[in-house]
């Protein structure tokens, strides 16, 4: 998106929120997870967003946070996957809110199946994130820059060698 298309607003993706609300609420019914939800800003300066965490209780499994924006969803997946789902929210592009949905899903499967792993590298010029992404159709990958206190902070916590998130755990009936 380059700044000047406009959007159509919340209307043309409310099959997409719908989408996620009804897969928030079935992975929080369906697994060992703990839900938080409230209002954060979605980037600097910008307005308050409704984000809903599910975090796992299983301290190896990769925590899940789904942001409703005015341009659809912002998904978090452990500790650096981003995605902005559509990818693109104005007219011009006119991605289908279905296939966002679609990857909604197929992204979070393979989260909850142990498909993401996630690890800091160090190079000359300064650290930096990688994180690969891999399941039932989909295998996707996404690296960027690190300040020097989050790659401290990250090496503290684990994340020197590779991190192969757990899968999730079902909840006992």
């Amino acid at each position: 998106m380059d700044g000047t298309s406009d959007t159509t607003g919340n209307d043309r993706f409310g099959l997409l929120n719908e989408a996620a609300d009804t897969l928030l609420d079935d992975l929080a019914e369906r697994y060992q997870v703990e839900r938080r939800e409230n209002k954060e800003p979605f980037g600097l300066d910008e307005a308050l967003a409704r984000t809903v965490r599910l975090i796992p209780r299983m301290p190896t499994a990769a925590p899940l946070a789904v942001q409703f924006t005015d341009s659809g969803l912002r998904l978090r997946l452990g500790r650096w996957w981003a995605e902005s789902l559509p990818a693109c929210p104005c007219d011009t592009c006119d991605e289908d809110p279905k296939i966002a949905a679609e990857r909604l899903r197929i992204h979070t499967d393979a989260l909850i199946e142990g498909g993401l792993w996630e690890r800091v590298r160090r190079g000359l010029s300064g650290s930096w994130f990688e994180t690969r992404l891999i399941g039932a159709g989909v295998k996707v990958d996404q690296e960027g820059p690190l300040s020097a206190a989050g790659a401290r902070d990250a090496r503290r916590e684990g994340f020197a060698a590779p991190v192969q998130w757990a899968p999730w755990q079902y909840r006992c009936r």
